[in-house]
């Protein structure tokens, strides 16, 4: 009985969109964070009688025939990168990107480039700008101990104002990478992303530039999660799940039927 098979495809494809709208409800404080939506397809189908086949020996052609759908799978698991706004923290290593871009973060262990947009950057025992983490921000940037103020204008520069001086020093340069395909990026955590075949090479230039965004000093992304949305899409993935599962009943007492036979 086909509907037996179709009601659990439909129920473990509801399944993972809730687990989806999970972690966006999850996350909706997270720095950076942008929303998922999980995408369905139909599988395969079954031809009874294939659309436009021959019905006589005249040739008289089959308007529609009969097809008969075996349920559906998850497609894809899409980022949404619309929709996210900026909060002010007064932060001086607090940095959000206004437009297009990520920041370059080094991992450990010369394990390559990680991706993020996820600004809330400090200052390691030596003075370099790092991650919450404590992975580096490439370039990599140094604040030297005598420094008092820091500021980072929209071009990415960096700039400081050191203990008894009135000039200012630029002490380095950060870059903002951006991707032919964004919704490509293999998220792995931590606010992390790293490049695939899928978001192709990364273009790295100076922020502020043509086709980068700016960089915004004292300022975080915030999360584009919308709450009431989620809660909405939550209800609605419940209410699916539970038709799947009467279809799944109702095939059962079907069956039940036909075995009391005599």
């Amino acid at each position: 009985m086909r509907s037996l098979a179709i009601g659990a495809t439909g129920m473990l494809a509801q399944q993972t969109n809730v687990d989806v709208i999970s972690n966006n409800i999850a996350n909706m404080n997270t720095t950076a964070y942008t929303k998922r939506r999980a995408e369905f397809n139909d599988l395969l189908y079954q031809n009874i009688i294939r659309p436009g086949a021959a019905s006589t020996a005249s040739d008289t052609i089959v308007p529609s025939g009969i097809q008969l759908g075996l349920g559906v799978r998850t497609a894809a698991v899409y980022r949404i990168t619309d929709g996210t706004s900026l909060t002010n923290t007064n932060n001086s290593l607090d940095l959000a990107i206004r437009g297009r871009g990520y920041f370059q973060i080094e991992l450990p262990e010369g394990k390559g480039t990680a991706y993020t947009r996820d600004g809330a950057f400090q200052r390691n025992g030596d003075g370099v700008i790092v991650t919450h983490d404590g992975y580096v921000v490439q370039p990599e940037i140094t604040i030297p101990d005598d420094a008092v103020e820091i500021y980072v204008n929209n071009s990415g520069e960096v700039w400081i104002k050191q203990d008894g001086e009135t000039d200012e020093v630029n002490v380095g340069q950060l870059e903002l990478a951006t991707f032919p395909n964004e919704a490509g990026l293999e998220a792995m955590g931590q606010n992390l992303f790293l490049e695939t075949q899928a978001s192709g090479a990364p273009i790295v230039d100076n922020p502020d530039t043509e086709s980068f965004g700016s960089v915004l000093q004292g300022y975080l992304e915030t999360s584009n999660v919308n709450p009431v949305a989620e809660i909405t899409e939550l209800v609605s993935a419940q209410r699916a799940y539970e038709m799947n599962s009467k279809i799944i009943q109702t095939s059962d007492q079907m069956l039940s039927t036909i075995t009391s036979l005599r």
